[in-house]
């Protein structure tokens, strides 16, 4: 990689800047990921956003039909009930993932017996189907706890969360969070490894409380680490699809029913157009949470 160097005087200053040039090797490399991301991704959602202003049912004739698609959805109860579960169990979800995976990277990153041993066992369900998980816990609400719950006289444990539609998104927002903490526990490790041992040291030597360390060292060291799971979480958690259809189906009703299964099951009914304006609507939705979150964040992301 070539480097060339330019001097910008800056008032009484006189600032010496680097700018590196790509090597057309590491160009070399990264065409072919380039064209295959733009003809299996970018390419099919132009040619999608497209269809969303016409009245095509996936095959056949089409006409153009302006917004007409969008207006719709708009004045869709079922989509507008889906897109509010769906931003509600990813906000959710991401504050128990963090909050739990941060408090469990805090304690195997301390000096404790087994620490290595312990890492790889939370780790465990990150490498098991989210699929089979999900009918794991099927089991484990629908049978084992109302069981339990009989046997110890505990009237709430007697019938399944998951038939019940105030409540099915909590097991929900279990199971998630069970298959995403460990992905954000590695990461929350790897930032508090990366703090310099000196820094707990000194503020030892200063006499600053365990409690002390974790608010003002461990906290504001790993918050890029935050920024980090806190978009990446929130973006999986938006497209959250297989551990619903798994745990709930969508249900009771259509109490738990994502965004992702509205619009896939919308296509199953051949109803291309109005699908894809619903997912086009998702997707300028999703950056703009996206840049929402990079915009409040930036900041801590650089500290």
């Amino acid at each position: 990689m070539s480097a060339t160097t330019t001097i910008v005087t800056r008032g009484d200053h006189r600032v010496r800047r680097s700018s590196r040039r790509p090597d057309p090797v590491f160009l070399l490399f990264l065409l072919p990921a380039l064209i295959l991301f733009t003809l299996a991704i970018t390419v099919p959602g132009a040619i999608g956003i497209f269809f969303s202003f016409t009245d095509s049912i996936g095959i056949g004739d089409w006409h153009f039909n302006g917004v007409t698609n969008y207006i719709a959805a708009f004045s869709d109860p079922a989509v507008l009930s889906s897109f509010a579960f769906t931003f509600g169990f990813a906000l959710v979800t991401v504050l128990v993932v963090n909050v739990i995976a941060f408090l469990l990277a805090v304690g195997l990153t301390s000096r404790i017996r087994f620490a290595v041993g312990l890492r790889a066992i939370f780790v465990i369900p990150m490498v098991v189907s989210g699929l089979i998980i999900a009918y794991v816990f099927q089991y484990l609400f629908q049978n084992s706890l109302p069981a339990a719950g009989s046997a110890l006289g505990i009237p709430f444990l007697q019938e399944s969360i998951l038939s019940n539609p105030d409540l099915a998104w909590i097991g929900i927002v279990i199971v998630t969070a069970w298959q995403a903490i460990p992905g954000t526990l590695l990461i929350y490790i790897a930032g508090i490894l990366s703090i310099p041992g000196d820094v707990y040291e000194a503020a030892d030597i200063d006499g600053a409380s365990r409690r002390q360390q974790l608010l003002r060292i461990t906290l504001p060291l790993v918050a890029g680490y935050v920024v980090i799971n806190t978009i990446l979480g929130f973006k999986n958690f938006l497209n959250a699809y297989d551990i619903i259809i798994a745990l709930t189906n969508g249900g009771p009703g259509t109490a738990t029913r994502s965004i992702a299964m509205t619009i896939i099951r919308g296509f199953q009914t051949g109803d291309y157009a109005y699908q894809m304006a619903i997912a086009t609507l998702f997707f300028f939705v999703a950056i703009a949470v996206a840049a929402l979150q990079l915009s409040v964040t930036r900041g801590k992301g650089n500290s």
